[in-house]
């Protein structure tokens, strides 16, 4: 029975039985970026339709995270983004329960769009994982108890990305899965979520990465699947031993892989869709389309059989079997405004949230429609959460918390 649980959680497979979930790391538990949450209120604004809303302390691209009943989300302020925020506030309420600050250990150089908390952190239900693009990683409790820290410059030097590292870490069990591709010391590792200590690390490709790695469940067997502009790479989680690569020089280094029913879909000039097979063998490439080649930053997800993705200004959907277009939405943007949030999708509503604050919302079902574009008049450029009967969106300065439901 576990055995069966768990292949239905790493596939992706999702099991609608009307109760929300918490959001556990980037696009929530394991990157499947769907919420059950149905009451989510299709009109909102800065004002309208909101729970609460806080002023954080400085700017981020991280989403937060949503676990037991508190919301942290990760920050940065100060000359050069030097100081490091966690914060934590009551899911009901928005107040403050706690936050906690570092100062960075390592470079924080970087383009101006992005900024030194663009990691989103994850949870296991006991702590908190923070890492940041200056390479610090924190570890803390729910209750803001500092468990273990370490800076990743500190232990290696050569790590370097001058134009921002955006990875999110993300987890299998008591391994926390950490994506460092960069410039010059590029690696992939597994670390012990106890400790901070490596269990394993393995040499990547030099090149400059902001894809975030998934577990999948395959036959009872998790693999990790990290990639780049030039591979494909499965890792079994616990030791770091490579269970299969896929050479494809056409995927992305920024877009993250969906995945559901067996299958791994990879971004890139054009989406391929990997069947994963038995004993860590090779997948077999299904399909390749150029239907959802993605000029924007936004990645794709898997739900009900389709995989959505967005194309500058088309949220666009594939039979996920198959790879034939579905249909297509054209959503309306500002001038020269481009997407960097990936869609998310909480019951029958897909969210798309815009560089320049509109949040367009797609009804979906036999014939989606566009039902409503919310502007909330600050830049979003980071995911939305969805949790527990509301959805959030952070920008620099402000976390809105969007529900119909009031506080307790």
């Amino acid at each position: 029975m576990r055995r069966l649980i768990l292949s239905l959680v790493f596939a992706g497979l999702t099991v609608c039985d009307g109760r929300a979930a918490d959001w556990t790391g980037f696009r929530g538990t394991n990157s499947a970026a769907v919420a059950a949450d149905k009451d989510i209120p299709a009109e909102f604004g800065p004002d309208k339709g909101l729970r609460w809303k806080v002023s954080l302390p400085g700017r981020g691209l991280s989403n937060p995270v949503i676990i037991g009943g508190k919301v942290i989300v990760t920050a940065c302020s100060g000359f050069k983004q030097r100081r490091l925020h966690v914060l934590c506030f009551d899911e009901q309420t928005g107040k403050k329960l706690w936050e906690r600050q570092f100062t960075a250990t390592g470079n924080t150089a970087c383009h101006p769009t992005t900024s030194m908390a663009a990691p989103t952190p994850v949870s296991d239900g006991k702590a908190v994982y923070a890492l940041f693009a200056t390479g610090d990683l924190a570890a803390l409790d729910l209750d803001g108890t500092l468990l273990w820290y370490r800076s990743l410059v500190g232990d290696y030097p050569d790590v370097s990305n001058q134009v921002g590292m955006a990875s999110s870490p993300a987890l299998y069990s008591d391994v926390l899965l950490l994506p460092m591709e960069n410039a010059i010391d590029s690696f992939a590792a597994g670390v012990d979520t106890k400790t901070g200590k490596n269990l394993w690390r393995v040499k990547r490709a030099r090149s400059i990465n902001w894809v975030t790695p998934v577990v999948v469940e395959q036959d009872g067997e998790a693999q990790a699947i990290f990639y780049t502009a030039s591979d494909v790479t499965a890792f079994e989680p616990r030791t770091g031993k490579v269970l299969w690569t896929v050479t494809d020089r056409g995927a992305s280094s920024i877009l993250s892989p969906a995945h559901g029913g067996g299958m791994v879909f990879v971004p890139g000039g054009e989406l391929a869709a990997l069947k994963l097979k038995k004993n860590g063998s090779t997948p077999e490439v299904v399909w390749k389309s150029g239907k959802l080649s993605n000029p924007s930053g936004a990645s794709p997800l898997y739900h009900d059989g389709r995989v959505y993705g967005l194309t500058t200004t088309v949220v666009r959907w594939l039979d996920a079997k198959t790879g034939k277009e579905q249909g297509d939405v054209r959503i309306r943007l500002a001038k020269n405004e481009r997407i960097w949030a990936s869609p998310v999708i909480a019951g029958d509503k897909l969210f798309v949230a815009g560089e320049s604050g509109k949040v367009t919302v797609v009804q979906l079902g036999d014939k989606p429609e566009i039902v409503a574009e919310n502007n909330m008049g600050e830049s979003l450029l980071a995911t939305p959460a969805v949790a527990n009967g509301a959805l959030y969106l952070r920008s620099d300065a402000t976390l809105f918390c969007v529900s119909a439901r009031k506080s307790k």
